[in-house]
């Protein structure tokens, strides 16, 4: 990456930068206080597209070197490079739901076969969606009820057979996670009259569609992950599927749910918010998943403006968001975070570009995380403004009416002591537009007058730039509105 020297003087007494400037924060780090392990906040939903002999695109390399752990596979089928209807539905699967759902002449796993094996070859271990892609159209194909939930339950214990144990000529992965559907919470009619994209069935077929599909798997498979149901909204369908499975002893051995925002605080409260859920119904050990998540300003009227921080001119406000949400969301009760979307062609997706799949600014916080992942334990950290001593994270978490706030940090080690300090500045506020300088310190004394920082902003991608030092050991990055830093020591 390219070194740039900043412009500024080097090597200012400690208090002198922070003296000109009307804002200023600080970050002390606590090497020596854990946390906790640094946790799965780099998953995301789709995997990457493989080079051909013509038309040679690709973000396979790119993508590999993240080591994104787990991949999801809804929505693969809206993606012509993956092999759009033919792979990831169980529809593109098992075509034709009047044949005999035992004999394996009778499936099609071609597509999904080369999907899935793409996604291992780049080292993320698949996420298994069960069930159909998202149809906004005014007819629908795949989201309706199946016409036998026990024939679709016994559809899925083949899929399951064919990646984990070899049938139907196919292979043996281990894949852990079977989430049951997507988002049947959003089937409201809409106003022209179409019915929802996800489900077009009641609640109550639903919960008798889950019930019926986690009981087979669970007697099919002892050694798999069965959840879901990724809930979409905060309504009634939340407030009854958890009493369901507990009357009705289902298994849930991950709860699954999605939220968009345009804050990285409402998705970590609405983690927070979900977790209780849970645990008010008994289910204190089951993993809690967010697998579906970005900035999100409006659906409606500012949705292309939303396009644009995601993956358009306003790219590094989306990429902002990444960094903080996942920073954020290390300190929440969530066990996994899984980014919608890197599927190719999307725009929604903040991490390649829809064009020449080259590296966004959405891309750089999985590089910075992959970092923190490998050091592996999060160690203390604490923000604060640097002349009032104001707490800006994580001691109050936020809570609806808060004001938003702009800096979260995250800092990781390994036993050796090698330190990567991760730090995001979110505006949420489009009028707020001074940089401002962060101060970090290291509380055991440490001098940081060694550390390598990267800088993300609206002019720089993961461009290395030099801190400005001081006598103390401490030292101060100057960061725009919606950037962050990685900044390393050995």
């Amino acid at each position: 990456m390219k070194k740039e020297k900043n412009s500024t003087c080097n090597n200012l007494k400690s208090g002198e930068w922070n003296a000109v400037c009307n804002k200023a924060w600080r970050i002390e780090v606590h090497p020596d206080e854990v946390v906790g392990p640094i946790k799965i906040m780099n998953a995301v939903n789709n995997g990457p597209k493989k080079a051909r002999s013509d038309q040679t695109s690709s973000n396979f390399d790119d993508f590999k070197s993240l080591k994104i752990p787990f991949v999801r596979t809804h929505d693969a089928a809206l993606c012509y490079s993956y092999g759009a209807h033919h792979c990831g539905d169980i529809t593109s699967m098992f075509p034709d739901f009047d044949t005999d759902e035992t004999d394996p002449a009778n499936y099609d796993f071609t597509i999904t076969d080369e999907y899935l094996e793409t996604i291992r070859l780049a080292g993320g271990e698949p996420f298994f969606r069960l069930g159909q892609s998202i149809e906004h159209w005014i007819k629908k194909y795949g989201v309706n009820p199946p016409e036998d939930f026990e024939k679709w339950a016994r559809i899925c214990e083949h899929v399951i057979r064919h990646y984990n144990e070899g049938w139907a000529d196919g292979y043996r992965w281990n894949i852990r996670y079977w989430e049951i559907w997507n988002e049947p919470d959003l089937n409201t009619v809409k106003e022209d009259g179409r019915l929802g994209p996800t489900w077009t069935g009641t609640k109550e077929q639903f919960l008798e569609l889950y019930k019926t599909v986690s009981l087979h798997l669970r007697r099919c498979f002892n050694d798999i992950k069965i959840g879901g149901p990724a809930f979409c909204g905060w309504n009634s369908w939340k407030d009854d599927f958890l009493p369901f499975c507990v009357r009705e002893k289902l298994p849930l051995d991950f709860y699954s749910y999605h939220a968009y925002a345009q804050s990285f605080e409402e998705i970590s409260y609405s983690a927070r918010q979900a977790r209780m859920l849970l645990d008010k119904n008994g289910f204190n050990d089951v993993e809690l998943i967010l697998n579906e998540w970005n900035y999100v300003r409006g659906w409606s009227d500012e949705w292309v403006y939303t396009l644009e921080c995601e993956s358009g001119r306003f790219n590094q406000k989306g990429a902002a968001m990444i960094a903080a949400t996942m920073i954020d969301c290390q300190n929440s009760p969530l066990d996994m975070l899984m980014y919608y979307d890197a599927r190719i062609g999307c725009a929604m997706n903040g991490m390649f570009d829809i064009i020449t799949l080259l590296p966004l600014k959405g891309y750089y916080p999985f590089v910075a995380w992959k970092r923190l992942q490998t050091l592996g334990t999060q160690v203390k950290t604490k923000c604060t403004e640097s002349a009032s001593g104001t707490f800006l994270f994580p001691e109050h978490p936020w809570e609806p009416g808060d004001n938003h706030r702009e800096l979260v940090a995250c800092a990781a080690r390994n036993k050796e002591g090698c330190l990567a300090i991760f730090i995001a500045r979110y505006s949420h506020d489009n009028n707020i537009v001074a940089t401002v300088p962060v101060q970090i310190r290291l509380a055991d004394g440490r001098s940081l007058g060694n550390a390598r920082c990267h800088l993300t902003d609206a002019v720089r991608s993961y461009t290395e730039v030099s801190l400005i030092t001081h006598e103390d050991g401490s030292a101060t990055v100057r960061m725009q509105p919606n950037s962050f830093a990685l900044i390393e020591l050995d």
